[in-house]
């Protein structure tokens, strides 16, 4: 797998998954069955929360609840985008995980893959951008999310998938890195 993924950390202290290439980049809809097959590579991994230890397993059932869950199906344009990059940098996305919330399981049909309820922690991560003219990259777009994880009954945690993706519009990267003076970059 060539993963392309680095962690930084902008200038307020946040940490940020950055993904140095766009991997799914379709004209006009992202190939969500080339992103499936690239997610199955990642079942059966660990990986661990930095702020707070937890384990997080990669389960059988995030490929398709990643490509076709009702909250990716109402997707489009941009977000779309960078929900399917997203996935190139789902570890070190568990790594940098923070603001954990808690929420009990409501929906009986989950009674078994979320019996202790579910979790949500906030992730940030970074797209590139590439000039038109010339297939360079001219900057980078940040993105906020909001990671899923169920409690399962086997009493370990899943990551379940990754929801309220939203582009940062204040705050590009170049400011996020170095402040007010964008020349360092």
């Amino acid at each position: 797998m060539d993963r392309r993924v680095n962690i930084i950390v902008g200038t307020n202290g946040e940490k940020i998954v950055l993904i140095n290439d766009v991997k799914f980049k379709g004209k006009k809809r992202e190939d969500w069955r080339e992103v499936e097959i690239f997610l199955k590579e990642l079942v059966g991994n660990v990986y661990e929360i930095e702020e707070t230890s937890e384990k997080i397993y990669i389960s059988g059932d995030l490929p398709d609840e990643f490509t076709g869950s009702e909250s990716r199906l109402s997707l489009k344009g941009a977000v779309a985008k960078a929900k399917a990059n997203a996935s190139q940098g789902i570890p070190e996305l568990i790594q940098i995980a923070s603001n954990r919330q808690y929420s009990e399981n409501y929906k009986s049909k989950h009674n078994k893959d979320a019996k202790y309820g579910w979790y949500r922690y906030d992730v940030r991560f970074a797209l590139p951008v590439y000039d038109d003219s010339n297939g360079e990259i001219c900057r980078y777009n940040v993105f906020f999310a909001r990671m899923l994880v169920r409690h399962s009954a086997d009493d370990k945690k899943y990551l379940y998938d990754i929801l309220a993706i939203k582009k940062e519009t204040s705050s590009p990267l170049e400011y996020i890195l170095y402040g007010e003076n964008p020349s360092l970059l």
